[in-house]
């Protein structure tokens, strides 16, 4: 039986599917299921064994955003205490969006269905993202009078710079997945009946690559984007001394001559 009950584990091989477990209120985050989302991501992480991660959600949706009416009573009118909400932004939604950003492996969102919200920032914060065909992403704050949270602002503007994020942000219009392929937010559509399994074929590609050529890319992809031309040329020199000097480099380039497949040791 899984540790959690808010956030479902399951691993097949080198990929792990982590899939926000709340269905019957569309995946809504309450608090328990953003602790237990962190403690998940943390445990996943850190398995030596997993090297893709999935990132979805149970039933029809990826994720409804905050459970508005978690600390109010049912129309939650009583939530939003600015004090409360400014802490649980950043000491348990900020460490699970780090928690995919930061990591050291691949993370891929597979929106399922709506993605609206705060759960918007944890599908973007995903190195990949692929969408079923039916699936859209909602940015809903300027119809109940707050700005998109959860490091939204940075995370769009990076993607698909701050006219178009600005104008999802303001308007309010769910963006359907054709359309987040033709923006850059997504980077592959599936069919809805054959989701599951086409979003776990595109993660097994991928965990046969080089973990190592992974990992790095991430980083140096992660360092450009603050950094100058100058010292990003550095950072790639840095990290392509670590990856040549490695075990896996010299036996892949080797089976790659030979024709052979290479088994990747990740070290």
């Amino acid at each position: 039986m899984s540790k959690f009950e808010t956030v479902k584990v399951t691993r097949d091989g080198a990929v792990a599917r982590v899939a926000f477990n709340r269905p019957d209120s569309l995946n809504a985050m309450n608090g328990q299921m953003r602790r237990e989302f962190y403690a998940a991501a943390r445990e996943i992480n850190m398995d030596d064994a997993i090297r893709v991660i999935i990132l979805t959600g149970e039933g029809r949706a990826f994720g409804a955003g905050a459970d508005l009416a978690e600390e109010g009573d049912a129309s939650g009118a009583n939530l939003m205490v600015g004090a409360q909400t400014r802490d649980d932004l950043i000491h348990e939604f900020k460490p699970g969006v780090l928690a995919i950003a930061e990591a050291p492996k691949v993370w891929i969102a597979a929106v399922n269905g709506p993605c609206a919200g705060i759960s918007y920032s944890y599908a973007m914060a995903c190195d990949l993202v692929v969408m079923a065909k039916d699936a859209y992403l909602y940015q809903p704050f300027s119809a109940i009078g707050l700005i998109p949270d959860g490091g939204s602002t940075w995370l769009l503007q990076k993607l698909i710079g701050s006219r178009r994020a600005f104008e999802l942000m303001a308007l309010g219009e769910k963006l359907g997945a054709e359309k987040a392929l033709e923006w850059g937010m997504a980077n592959r559509v599936f069919d809805n009946a054959t989701f599951a399994q086409q979003a776990m074929d595109f993660a097994e590609n991928l965990a046969g690559r080089s973990p190592l050529a992974l990992r790095y890319t991430k980083e140096a992809l992660r360092f450009a984007a603050t950094a100058s031309l100058s010292d990003t040329i550095i950072k790639e020199a840095d990290l392509q001394e670590f990856c040549i000097s490695s075990e896996d480099c010299p036996n892949a380039v080797a089976a790659f001559f030979d024709k052979k497949p290479y088994t990747w040791k990740g070290r």
